[in-house]
């Protein structure tokens, strides 16, 4: 029978040496461990698979549960006669077929128990989100931790309640593969006297993070997870142990008319050592030798680790010789990372700027095609103008330098959401994952490729995957509970939402995943109050109101959702460019009209919108599916 389940490994340590040593009180502990597993397992529903020598295998169907039972076994096997136990637990998918169990869940939960120490309850990330608002249950981040035949890094924690032991990650460390070559670029401090230089010390830490990504064999943290630290006085070691890297590059700008003084060190994240720090003090003209000797230092540095042809392999061509071209790009990044549709126009704005300044400008051209497929993408530009223009300069772009993994990106965009070619998304989106591993924004686009093809659950995978790489990506944890949505897994949905809230970032658009997740488990009036909520956020009468509509009309409240309509209408008088049809298929669909619906879903295909078709594997659509209609709009390329 396969269910989802909380697996506890329990072992006790020193068995082995204690039979050599004390036989007869090797058996009296194994005795107590014995009985107070039974007893305490039975205590909180759980039930014992297997014992094993000196280790057993228990399943319960609550993790609360699991992690309540094993602080009280760890404070019972605290008195005397006492018993050194380590505990591991982690929840997943499992098979139980007479007594026995299977699933990669229990190699897993296995492999979290041989990383504790004796008086310590270990649990894994899946675990964490179950137990993490429990008032009595508190815990410690340990961090990533590579384990035996398991893919990709596991983030650990440490249940903090009762007493229990709680190692330092050094102490564990010697268990363990230890992340290689691993590297977090955190964002440079800008100690200009002018704040607006603020733009200049970002677009350096941008820079040099991209020409580390091209060093084969080193692997970079993305922007968006380092950035996360941006402004705050977190330890080192805590940021390493966040990100699962084991080094760190930090430094300085300072900007003061045609020179800059750069300070960078690169730091070994265990111990706080700095393996290596310099001093800068340039013209401005000399700031692209600067980024290519900090970032062939820091390879250098790493060179016990990397084959001589991955040391050699380090290094980028300067973008422009133009410097006032190359801060006319720094100053669209700087709008770029800002991402809403406002500031992602005066990023063009910017990039453009540079363009006339410097015609050959190959990364300004990919930018320039990566936000406008953003807008085109979100609805905020007539798909035929955003897309063709997508295009331009996309092949401007590639004409100039093909190594720009942005270039793939943002074509993947008008094919996934534009041109409905599904073999060409999946391609680009291959090749700018291989020029750059840490491009977070390929991973949303694979993720929806995926769902496309009717394989959610390999769409969950590759954004689970990513948020391993990118932890505290906004986005990529975003797209996680989308997917999450799309395999009507919303409970996990809703756990992401909130792990997004408490980043505080992107508040809106995380109260919504919320709420629709909520509203499809069932509850709709929750939904409805956390709409209402985004929609307050908006700031904006005529704006945040699809999800508002639907829960309303779900609600039984007409009027309130035809009034959603007559809003979202005015916004389109009053904004042509925007495109609103997808809205108005979901509230129209919510109260019922079927005409409404399938008016507006033939405008999203006349008007090539965000895939309807990828909208509408959200499971609010079900009841649409095998609608003759449907097959007649030949909605799959």
């Amino acid at each position: 029978m396969r269910q989802l389940a909380a697996i506890l490994f329990a072992d006790m340590a020193g068995y082995t040496a204690l039979m050599q040593e004390n036989e007869q009180l090797a058996r009296q502990k194994r005795n107590r461990l014995k009985s107070v597993l039974e007893s305490t397992v039975h205590l909180h529903q759980g039930q014992i698979l297997q014992y094993y020598g000196d280790g057993s295998l228990s399943i319960f169907a609550s993790a609360i549960n699991a992690v309540q039972c094993a602080v009280s076994i760890q404070q019972q096997l605290r008195e005397a006669p006492t018993v050194d136990l380590r505990i591991g637990i982690h929840t997943g998918d499992v098979t139980v077929e007479d007594g026995s169990i299977y699933g990669d869940g229990v190699n897993l939960a296995s492999r979290v128990e041989s990383l504790a120490v004796p008086g310590s309850v270990f649990i894994s990330e899946k675990v964490y989100d179950e137990i993490r608002n429990q008032e009595n249950i508190t815990s410690h981040e340990l961090g990533y931790f590579e384990l035996k035949n398991v893919k990709q890094p596991v983030r650990i924690f440490a249940i903090t309640s009762g007493g229990l032991v709680i190692p330092s990650r050094d102490e564990i460390r010697g268990k363990t593969k230890q992340p290689s070559n691993r590297l977090a670029v955190l964002p440079f401090v800008n100690m200009s006297a002018d704040a607006e230089n603020e733009y200049f010390s970002d677009g350096i830490t941008e820079e040099l993070l991209n020409a580390l990504t091209k060093v084969d064999g080193l692997q970079v943290t993305s922007r968006t997870s380092a950035y996360a630290f941006k402004g705050k006085n977190d330890d080192i070691r805590d940021i390493a142990v966040k990100l699962n890297v084991d080094k760190v590059l930090e430094g300085s700008v300072r900007k003061a008319g045609s020179r800059v003084r750069i300070t960078a060190q690169l730091i070994n994240a265990a111990d706080g050592y700095h393996l290596w720090s310099e001093t800068y003090d340039r013209q401005l003209t000399d700031i692209f030798e600067v980024q290519d000797e900090i970032s062939g230092i820091i390879a250098n540095k790493l060179r016990e680790n990397l084959s001589r042809a991955q040391r050699e392999s380090q290094g980028s061509k300067a973008p422009t010789q133009n410097i006032a071209a190359y801060t006319a790009y720094l100053q669209g990044l700087h709008f770029f990372n800002k991402t809403t549709p406002a500031d992602l126009r005066k990023s063009i704005e910017r990039f453009e700027e540079a363009l006339q300044l410097e015609p050959g400008y190959a990364q300004a051209y990919a930018m320039i095609a990566t936000a406008y497929s953003q807008l085109g993408a979100s609805g905020q530009l007539t798909p035929h103008k955003a897309f063709a223009l997508v295009h331009e300069y996309a092949a401007k772009a590639l004409q100039l330098d093909s190594s720009i993994a942005e270039i793939y990106i943002a074509e993947a965009g008008a094919y996934l959401f534009y041109e409905w070619k599904w073999k060409e998304t999946y391609e680009s989106l291959q090749k700018a994952i291989h020029l750059n591993p840490s491009a977070a924004a390929a991973y949303p686009l694979l993720g929806y490729y995926h769902v496309l093809m009717g394989e959610k659950a390999q769409a969950v995978a590759i954004l689970e995957d990513a948020v391993k790489i990118d932890p505290l990506s906004p986005a990529i944890n975003h797209a996680l509970g989308n997917m999450y949505v799309f395999a009507e897994r919303y409970d996990d949905a809703i756990r992401q939402a909130n792990k997004l809230l408490d980043l505080n970032t992107h508040i809106r658009q995380n109260l919504e995943l919320k709420a629709w997740a909520t509203g499809m488990k069932g509850d709709w009036e929750e939904a409805c109050r956390l709409f209402e909520e985004v929609y307050r956020l908006t700031n904006h009468p005529l704006k945040g109101l699809m999800g508002l509509g639907y829960a309303y009309a779900k609600l039984g409240q007409t009027e309130k959702a035809m009034e959603c309509i007559r809003k979202m209408e005015q916004r389109q008088r009053e904004e042509p460019d925007v495109v609103l049809d997808a809205d108005f298929v979901g509230v129209w669909f919510a109260l019922g009209n079927l005409e409404k619906v399938f008016y507006y879903i033939e405008q999203c295909v006349a008007k090539r919108a965000v895939p309807v078709n990828l909208f509408l594997q959200y499971p609010v659509f079900r009841g649409l599916a095998g609608d003759p209609r449907l097959e007649a709009l030949k909605l799959k390329q």
